[in-house]
């Protein structure tokens, strides 16, 4: 059974309102899911560990006495990464290696040093960068076990000079994921407790007995931790708040249609909400994607939710030409974008908005995924107009520096005294006066 995917034309009357209603997405602030999690929240803020038990017991199907029961120690971690076969444990550890060293490059180059100068008068100013102490890492368990995510959160962490990394993972029935458990050994995970959902982000967001408090929570979940990481903000630092993922593919058509169709699946098979979209001036190109599509799907063992999300939120855009798809990329700001096409660099030029670029025929996003190196942890939604991928300056903060001079203190008193008679704050002008010689 073939797809019916939308195919949109930009010369269409329409066509961008159309387009904005294929875009649109609510992440949805479902009320009772809003609402169970902060009764949760609540209860693990009041109750502590006594509560974490509870319903970690309850939604995994546990029979755990004590949360001290439900941590992983590094022994069991390093018999996970001992226990992996050859070829699984090399490419985890190449991915780790290569994600490290992205890291240390962006830290080196993004401001970790800090500065300092002095002005004539010998006042000093400048900023000091501090890692965060503690950080807990949100790690999907269950049918969803993503080792690649325990990477690409505690490695950068680590590069940024973060003391304890905490992992929290559900493991309904038991069930432990070796390739999470190895990947935490490899990535230098410091604690891990197998809990999740939202009793895991209050207990990391306000300490238990167990569970110490950590300063940022960062990491996909579900719906229910969404919603609970959403309102312990301000209480923690969180990374972002994820909707589903999301790939746009410009296409000068000069690449295999059947690479470019499973590029779409690729997103596609993440889940039935996820969105893939191709951007192309070639009406026959497009057509033969679409043939693709049909082709290949039947092959994929996540059909069913591949079909789904082509037909619900995917789309085969046809448009006047690649300065207008570069123009619609902009508008759309996806979290990965594709530019498969003979030059690319002239278009990526041209790109002010994504999470994510994959430059050039051979750079299929599956490769960022995984072990290219850059971050895959990215703004969804059309929050890469204003957000970044997750990297080390998630990790760190800075704090302002501030030593003036008895020179200093004259010139600067009497602005800073004009400024707070202006603003009728007395105490603030009387203590910059106080310091005139």
């Amino acid at each position: 059974m073939g797809i019916a995917i939308r195919k949109l034309d930009s010369t269409d009357a329409g066509f961008r309102q159309t387009l904005s209603s294929v875009l649109a997405f609510e992440a949805g602030e479902d009320e009772a899911i809003d609402r169970a999690a902060a009764g949760i929240l609540a209860d693990v803020k009041a109750r502590g560990d006594a509560a974490v038990l509870e319903y970690t017991n309850r939604f995994d199907r546990l029979s755990a006495t004590a949360v001290s029961a439900l941590e992983i120690g590094q022994d069991e971690l390093k018999k996970a990464l001992d226990g992996l076969p050859a070829a699984r444990r090399a490419a985890l550890q190449t991915a780790a290696d290569r994600v490290r060293a992205y890291h240390e490059r962006q830290k080196k180059e993004c401001g970790s040093d800090g500065f300092l100068y002095t002005e004539a008068d010998g006042t000093v100013l400048g900023q000091k960068v501090t890692p965060l102490d503690r950080v807990g890492i949100y790690v999907p368990g269950g049918k969803a076990a993503y080792p690649s995510s325990v990477l690409m959160n505690a490695i950068p962490a680590k590069v940024a000079g973060v003391q304890e990394v905490i992992m929290v993972v559900p493991t309904p029935d038991g069930v432990k994921n070796e390739l999470v458990l190895a990947a935490a050994a490899i990535a230098g995970v410091d604690r891990v407790f197998t809990i999740g959902g939202a009793q895991a982000v209050g207990a990391l967001a306000y300490g238990t007995g167990t569970i110490p408090q950590v300063d940022k929570i960062v990491g996909p979940g579900n719906a229910y931790v969404a919603a609970a990481k959403r309102r312990v903000f301000g209480t923690v630092g969180i990374d972002m708040i994820a909707g589903p993922s999301e790939i746009l593919v410009i296409c000068d058509g000069s690449t295999d249609p059947d690479w470019i169709a499973m590029d779409l699946f690729s997103q596609a098979e993440h889940d039935e909400l996820a969105q893939s979209i191709l951007l192309c001036p070639d009406a026959d190109y497009i057509a033969k994607v679409e043939a693709s599509i049909n082709k290949q799907l039947d092959a994929m063992p996540r059909k069913d939710v591949i079909r789904t999300s082509l037909t619900d939120r995917g789309a085969l855009v046809k448009v006047r030409d690649m300065d207008e798809a570069c123009e619609i990329a902009n508008a759309i700001a996806a979290e990965h974008l594709e530019i498969s096409t003979e030059q690319p660099q002239q278009w990526a030029d041209k790109i002010r908005h994504a999470g994510a670029m994959f430059l050039g025929r051979f750079s299929s996003e599956a490769l960022g995924d995984y072990c290219a190196g850059p971050n895959h942890v990215l703004p969804t939604s059309r929050t890469a107009r204003f957000s970044s991928p997750l990297g080390v300056y998630d990790f760190q903060k800075r704090s302002s520096i501030i030593q003036v001079s008895e020179a200093g203190a004259q010139a600067l008193g009497k602005v800073a005294a004009e400024l707070a008679y202006g603003e009728g704050l007395q105490a603030h002008a009387r203590s910059a006066e106080l310091r005139f010689k």
